[in-house]
C-alpha cells in the first residue's frame, strides 16, 4: 500500500489571507503543550509531581516559551543552521535565532533549554529540580510524537533511499528543493508528458515556472497536491525513501511515553531521577537507531549523524540521574 505513496499532504491547515496561515507544525506544538499540562495536572493531583495544580499553567507556559521554543530554535541554529550555512550567514541575519515561526527546531536544543529554565524555576521557588524534570521527562514524548507527525505532514526530515523495492517506501516531493538534478528532470517530464489542456489551465491561473527556475520545486510540490497528472509524473522521478518521521514518532513518542507513564503509575514510590535517566537512555537509543533510516540533514561527524553524535551525551546525563536517584533515594512525595 505504501510502496507507491507520493506525499501530498498540505502543511497548512487553514489559510487566513495572503500572509497568515495556521500550520500543522504550530498545531502540533500546541497539542503537545496542552497534553503535557493535563498529564502533569493528573500527576500533581495524585501527589506524583511537586508543582501544585494551580501553578501548572504558568509553569507550562514559561517552559514552552523559554525552554522548548527558544531552546529548540537556538539548538537548531547552533547544531544545524550554522554548520550548514556558515557563521557569516548567521551574523548577517542574527534574528533567525528567534524566528521560530519559520520552522526548524532541534529536540536536543529543546532539552537543553528546558533544563536551564527548570533549574531557574526550581531555585526560585525552592522545589526539587530533579522531581520537576522527572515529570517533564514523562510527558515530553507526547510533544515529540506530535512534532514528528508534523514533520511527516510537512514532508520534511524524510528517510534515506530504499534501494530495493519495499512496501514501506514513500516518495517525498520536498526532496526537489534539495536536489537540482531531480528538480530539472521532473519539470522536463511535466512539460513533455503532461497533457497540454492541463498545462494551459494551470498557466491561466499563474505563470508556469521556467525550466531553470529554482522556484519550480515549490510549484511542483503544490501541483502534486492538486493535479493528479503532475503528481504521477513527479512521483515517477522520485526515489522511494523510508518514512523516518513515523519511525521517530514511534520510538521517541509512543514507546518512550508508554514506558515512562507505566512506571510512574505502577511505582509511585520510584526515586527522583529514575524517570529523567530512563528518558535520556531510551531517547538516545531510539534516536541513534532511527537515524540509520533518516537522511542526514547535516554533515556527518566521526561516521555518526549529528543526531547520533549529540545523543551520545544523553547517556552520560542519564547516568548522572541514575546515580542521583540511588544515592539520595528520595521520592517525589518526600520533596513535596
Amino acid at each position: 500500500m505504501f510502496a507507491t505513496y507520493i506525499h501530498d499532504l498540505n502543511p497548512i491547515l487553514l489559510q487566513l489571507g495572503e500572509t497568515i496561515a495556521i500550520r500543522w507544525y504550530g498545531i502540533a506544538y500546541l497539542m503537545g503543550f496542552v497534553a503535557g499540562y493535563f498529564l502533569l495536572k493528573y500527576l500533581s493531583g495524585k501527589n506524583l509531581y511537586p508543582i501544585a495544580q494551580e501553578k501548572l499553567s504558568d509553569f507550562i507556559t514559561w517552559t514552552a516559551v523559554f525552554g522548548v521554543l527558544l531552546g529548540g530554535r537556538l539548538g537548531y541554529v547552533i547544531f544545524y543552521w550554522i554548520p550548514n550555512r556558515g557563521l557569516d550567514a548567521f551574523l548577517a541575519d542574527p534574528l533567525t535565532a528567534v524566528r521560530v515561526w519559520e520552522g526548524g527546531m532541534a529536540s536536543h536544543g529543546g532539552i537543553i533549554g528546558v533544563t536551564l529554565f527548570t533549574l531557574y524555576y526550581a531555585r526560585k521557588h525552592g522545589i526539587n529540580w530533579v522531581a520537576i524534570t522527572d515529570g517533564l521527562a514523562i510527558v515530553a514524548p507526547v510533544g515529540l510524537f506530535f512534532g514528528r507527525m508534523a514533520n511527516f505532514i510537512n514532508g520534511e526530515l524524510y528517510g534515506r533511499i530504499i534501494h530495493s523495492h519495499s512496501w514501506v517506501g514513500m516518495k517525498f516531493p520536498a526532496e526537489l528543493h534539495e536536489n537540482m538534478q531531480l528538480r530539472h528532470q521532473a519539470l522536463q517530464k511535466i512539460y513533455d508528458e503532461c497533457p497540454d489542456s492541463i498545462l494551459q489551465n494551470l498557466a491561466a491561473a499563474s505563470p508556469l515556472p521556467d525550466r531553470a527556475d529554482a522556484y519550480s520545486a515549490q510549484w511542483m510540490i503544490e501541483r502534486v497536491r492538486d493535479t493528479p497528472a503532475i503528481k504521477d509524473i513527479v512521483g515517477s522521478v522520485l526515489p522511494e525513501r523510508y518514512p523516518s518521521q513515523l519511525y521517530e514518532g514511534l520510538a521517541e513518542g509512543i514507546i518512550l511515553f508508554t514506558v515512562l507513564w507505566g512506571i510512574r503509575i505502577l511505582y509511585p514510590k520510584a526515586y527522583n531521577g529514575i524517570f529523567s535517566g530512563i528518558f535520556c537512555f531510551l531517547y538516545a537509543i531510539g534516536r541513534i537507531i532511527v537515524e540509520n533510516y533518516r537522511e542526514p540533514d547535516s554533515p556527518v561527524w566521526f561516521n555518526l549523524t549529528r543526531g547520533q553524535f549529540l545523543s551520545l551525551f544523553l547517556f552520560l546525563i542519564g547516568t548522572g540521574f541514575f546515580i542521583y536517584a540511588f544515592k539520595t533515594k528520595k521520592t517525589v512525595q518526600a520533596v513535596n
